[in-house]
């Protein structure tokens, strides 16, 4: 399912990174990622993306920064966010679809919604399961100036060898972006 190959925008993994290789810290903490880099240097991407897909775990991360501090987990894309998740919340979000199944679907109808454009994966689990089922086409890493020691790993485990080619290696102040495309 590669976007070149349909015709549709991309499936992109969007991550920021400690150097020790953790997108968040103990506690599932991501603030130290708003800390280091502006809302501005994410804005190409989510200018390129028609919607975006995440685990439920990273939506209940971003819903518990936003209640801490206002503002703080806002992310400029503008499609639709879709949360695959086992357990939709109760009450329901009315600016989020929850999607249940399988992640094939799942990015399936995400793609659907994105009109063409990219489709943005964030979340380990969520990744992961693209990852492992051949549905991303690139990884796009933001790489932080930071050592967390702790916390959630870039890959969750269990993923088996998968082989990138750089596209383009940039860096701004102390962030280095690196974009792969998944080679299949």
């Amino acid at each position: 399912m590669s976007g070149a190959s349909s015709g549709h925008g991309k499936v992109v993994v969007i991550r920021a990174m400690s150097l020790d290789g953790f997108i968040a810290g103990p506690g599932d903490a991501m603030d130290w990622i708003f800390e280091i880099v502006s809302p501005e240097m994410f804005e190409g991407n989510a200018a390129a993306a028609g919607a975006l897909l995440v685990g439920r775990r990273t939506y209940d991360v971003g819903k518990r920064m936003e209640a801490d501090r206002p503002g703080s987990s806002d992310y400029p894309v503008s499609g639709r966010t879709f949360v695959l998740t086992h357990r939709p919340p109760e009450p329901p979000d009315p600016h989020v679809t929850f999607l249940t199944g399988d992640i094939a679907e799942a990015v399936t109808t995400a793609r659907a919604a994105a009109g063409g454009k990219d489709l943005e994966i964030l979340g380990a689990d969520v990744a992961g399961q693209c990852l492992r089922r051949g549905l991303v086409d690139e990884l796009l890493v933001y790489v932080l100036p930071v050592l967390l020691g702790d916390g959630v790993r870039l890959t969750p485990p269990g993923l088996t060898r998968t082989d990138l080619d750089l596209l383009t290696s940039t860096t701004s102040g102390g962030v280095t972006v690196l974009r792969f495309r998944v080679r299949r």
